[in-house]
């Protein structure tokens, strides 16, 4: 009788049981819900077949001299750098004065 008194007063028993058991039983909980959003992601990110087959023969190794040649032929001496329109302006308007401007140099 005289121990389990002790043991009530006693405030590592009284405060740092269950802080630890928090602790060590929480690691294991965190744990299993992160496995949970894992295993839901896999099975998000899953195609459908017929899909999958379509990416899967669009992955071609690219070939440097191809990407080459094709970059060549480009016509890069009339290629004009436009800036998009800031957040706080209007896109039409500012859409409207680049293509009065490119008007204006042809």
């Amino acid at each position: 009788m005289f121990n389990i008194k002790a043991l009530q007063r006693n405030k590592t028993v009284r405060y740092g049981v269950p802080m630890l058991l928090l602790v060590v039983g929480g690691s294991f909980g965190l744990r299993e819900f992160a496995q949970i959003r894992y295993d839901s992601q896999k099975i998000k990110r899953k195609l459908d077949p017929s899909l999958e087959a379509r990416v899967n023969v669009e992955r071609q190794p690219v070939i440097l001299e191809e990407e080459y040649e094709k970059i060549k032929e480009l016509n890069l001496d009339e290629w004009r750098n436009i800036r998009g329109p800031r957040p706080w302006e209007d896109s039409k308007e500012y859409q409207e004065q680049q293509r009065s401007k490119q008007n204006k140099k042809d």
